[in-house]
């Protein structure tokens, strides 16, 4: 239950009341932003909330129980903060939003009744709207580890150990040309065996999407030039020129960790692990077991 100030209790008894709604918005990378559907600006918690950007809610839903509770927060695209790129590129997936009650009259008196993440972001008509989850859903995500043969270490964090600076792991390049959707042409890379990028990690460093990092889903070698399918997504265009940083990647096989980078020792799967071919097995001739390792 919200629990509301003195100030604020009193003032909803009143025959005549003045508040409104506030959103705080931060962020993943720490940026916050400041709205309010009233018509003027405020200054609330030490945050300056603007008008310009239209934003409106939904009706609010907040149950008992562990059922994940949301409301829609829908605006125009007028403000110069909130940006159709950024919203296209993800730049507000997984934002926190702070929503306020606030006497707009006597701004000091407010209370925060909600606390939730963005969730999906629809745009259309130069308007987005945005789903806010409460921290519920949480609860909905898994936790924990899976016992599978595939390493679940992204390449190169604390669990891998993997030093991905080093050069052999390393590229940078050119875009030479576009040959399809999601696929590039691209020259300094050249000579460098199929696949080894595959997988990997491609930050742009000059063009429209300079800043953004994108998956590489395949590498393929072409001579002198490269050939680099990217994950299917949307975001600015790609064009000859751009510059980029890409970074080996890895299948999370326990035969990549081990020939590619030398680290079987900290390989996080169970590669060993036997899988229903063998628990519906039985003894043939020919066969092999000696209780040695699944995978050599």
């Amino acid at each position: 239950m919200t629990a509301y100030s003195p100030e604020l209790r009193d003032h909803f008894g009143q025959d005549v009341t003045s508040v409104c709604h506030c959103w705080r918005l931060t962020r993943r990378d720490g940026t916050a932003f400041g709205f309010t559907d009233h018509d003027r600006r405020l200054s609330v918690d030490g945050m300056v909330f603007e008008p310009e950007t239209g934003l409106s809610a939904s009706e609010a839903r907040q149950s008992l129980g562990l059922s994940v509770d949301t409301v829609d927060v829908e605006g125009a695209l007028s403000s110069d903060r909130i940006r159709d790129g950024d919203i296209e590129a993800g730049l507000y997936d997984g934002a926190v939003v702070e929503t306020f009650l606030v006497n707009w009259r006597k701004p000091a008196n407010f209370t925060r009744i909600r606390k939730a993440t963005v969730g999906r972001i629809t745009r259309s008509d130069g308007r987005f709207l945005a789903e806010l989850e409460s921290l519920l859903h949480q609860l909905d995500k898994p936790n924990g580890r899976y016992v599978t043969r595939k390493c679940d270490a992204e390449l190169g964090d604390a669990r891998c150990g993997v030093d991905l600076g080093q050069p052999a792991f390393k590229g940078v390049g050119l875009v030479e040309a576009i040959e399809g959707p999601d696929v590039v042409r691209v020259s300094g890379i050249g000579g460098i065996d199929t696949g080894w990028f595959s997988f990997g990690t491609l930050t742009w460093t000059g063009g429209l999407r300079q800043g953004r990092s994108e998956r590489v889903l395949d590498h393929r070698s072409d001579g002198a030039f490269s050939v680099l399918t990217l994950q299917a997504g949307s975001g600015p265009q790609i064009g000859p020129g751009d510059g980029f940083t890409v970074l080996a990647g890895c299948d999370h096989s326990f035969a990549t960790c081990k020939a590619k980078f030398a680290n079987a020792l900290n390989f996080r799967g169970f590669p060993h692990l036997p899988g229903n071919d063998v628990a519906y097995a039985y003894v043939t001739d020919g066969g092999v077991f000696d209780g040695g390792p699944v995978v050599p």
